[in-house]
């Protein structure tokens, strides 16, 4: 971390505190990102792009203000910033009912150095996406093979007018690979992310990358043959990455405490559950946590950015909604404390609540045995798009694929399945648990306005419940 910058973030708080602030904290952020996309075995791009700056805010007369800066050149700059945050503050105070009030909060001094065991090089991403490429179009009927391995290597210092100096070093690692199939008019696609907070050792320990490539690729070659799914309600197992959309969707933005206020109603921004904390909200097979700790996550951090430590934070415990994601802010009217979920994309953005690592708790169930159970009903694999209400009450979510299950037999591969239900009646339906818990990487999740983009964890373990399948045609 650039000593040169952190004075500048240093004398930026000791200015606005000494200006009027009740509050100040900056955030110093620098990152190198450096991508490659190889498609049908030709590089399409190489990138590499830097970024460092300040991210400042504050509170005066009760109201936030926030400001940034690209590589700042003197304090004047900041400075000069500062004091028109300071401005905005004072001029927008005047119409606020509501002032700030921020849940207290332990000052920490700390540098955290996350691990990193096999440095990430372009390089060898480069020959990593060539060989994964190759093997997705060296199988039948696939047209068209997309990879793109990425890394970032990121140092983040915060620091507040409490006390708080908190330094995190880390490194991120992603493939994304695309592989479809085509035959006889009919197309189909199959895509996997790989990858979270670490080094190569995440993709290439036990050649998993290359499964992963060879699976999607068989997988899409294997669908042309598939067959449409008949409407109809019935009992539905979703795996473990189909799952982590469900729960990134359906229960972890509306346990974000700025969406149960209303705050992101513009961006189906509201709760389903707004005011039942304390209520049952699904059955008891049900337990949802959200957890920053959870290594090699991309959600995995010690700190958020406002600097709160973070710990598990259980949502929903044997069906009973308990608590959301809260800020500083949000903790104090929710009369809990902060759980440590403020992220922003980068010093640019003034941090929002957002989930690190949310997941339905692992179950006891063997699948095969969760199966064997279903008399008709559907196996439902790998996420693909979502569609929401406004309260994320009513949800349809596609899948990459499907089965069909008979008298507890995997029969039919189906293509095209949709699948549709309510909230607290999918959730109350949920009467088993796999014991296959997983965390799958999420690479772009948006949230606010301006629009933030942002990296984490979703996951959970096969799960059985009922539903409504149909085909998206």
């Amino acid at each position: 971390m650039d000593s040169i910058l952190q004075d500048l973030a240093d004398k930026a708080i000791r200015h606005a505190i000494d200006s009027g602030a009740e509050y100040c904290d900056a955030r110093i952020e620098q990152q190198e990102r450096k991508s490659v996309l190889i498609e049908n075995g030709e590089v399409e791009y190489v990138r590499s792009n830097s970024s460092t700056g300040i991210g400042i805010r504050l509170v005066k007369a009760g109201t936030w203000s926030f400001c940034s800066i690209t590589n700042p050149n003197s304090f004047e700059q900041v400075k000069e910033l500062v004091n028109g945050s300071l401005r905005n503050s004072s001029h927008y105070a005047k119409n606020k009912k509501n002032k700030v009030s921020l849940y207290p909060n332990a000052i920490n001094k700390i540098k955290i150095d996350f691990p990193v065991l096999k440095k990430p090089e372009l390089e060898e991403l480069m020959k990593i996406g060539f060989e994964c490429n190759k093997i997705i179009s060296d199988t039948p009927r696939i047209i068209k093979s997309i990879v793109n391995p990425w890394y970032t290597t990121n140092s983040k210092y915060f620091v507040n007018s409490e006390g708080s100096e908190i330094v995190q070093n880390f490194t991120d690692v992603v493939v994304d690979m695309i592989a479809t199939a085509h035959e006889s008019g009919l197309t189909q696609s199959i895509n996997i992310t790989e990858g979270g907070r670490g080094g190569l050792e995440l993709i290439i320990d036990k050649n998993k990358i290359q499964q992963s490539a060879q699976e999607i690729a068989l997988k899409a070659s294997q669908l042309i043959d598939a067959k449409p799914v008949k409407e109809e309600k019935a009992t539905v197992i979703m795996n473990p990455d189909f799952v982590s959309l469900l729960t990134h969707e359906i229960l972890g933005h509306p346990s974000e405490a700025d969406r149960v206020l209303g705050k992101e109603m513009a961006w189906a921004g509201g709760a389903w559950w707004k005011g039942k904390i304390g209520k049952k909200i699904g059955s008891e097979k049900l337990n949802v946590f959200d957890d920053p700790t959870i290594k090699e996550s991309l959600g995995w951090y010690y700190f958020d950015d406002e600097g709160v430590e973070t710990k598990k934070t259980t949502l929903i415990e044997n069906g009973i909604l308990k608590n959301h994601m809260q800020n500083r802010e949000t903790a104090k009217i929710f009369n809990t404390a902060p759980t440590g979920n403020m992220r922003a994309t980068n010093y640019r953005f003034m941090p929002l609540i957002r989930m690190a690592c949310t997941c339905i708790g692992n179950g006891d169930w063997n699948v095969a045995e969760m199966i064997k159970e279903v008399k008709n009903g559907y196996l439902i694999s790998n996420m693909k798009i979502p569609s929401i209400d406004m309260k994320r009450y009513n949800w349809s979510i596609s899948c990459q694929y499907a089965q069909k299950i008979e008298n507890g037999e995997i029969t039919d591969l189906l293509r095209d399945v949709i699948v549709i239900g309510i909230a607290p009646e999918f959730f109350e339906s949920i009467d088993a648990c796999g014991n296959d818990f997983t965390v799958r990487p999420i690479t772009n999740c948006g949230k606010g306005d301006p629009m933030q983009s942002m990296i984490m964890g979703n996951g959970g373990p096969s799960i059985r419940g009922i539903a409504t399948v149909k085909s998206v045609n």
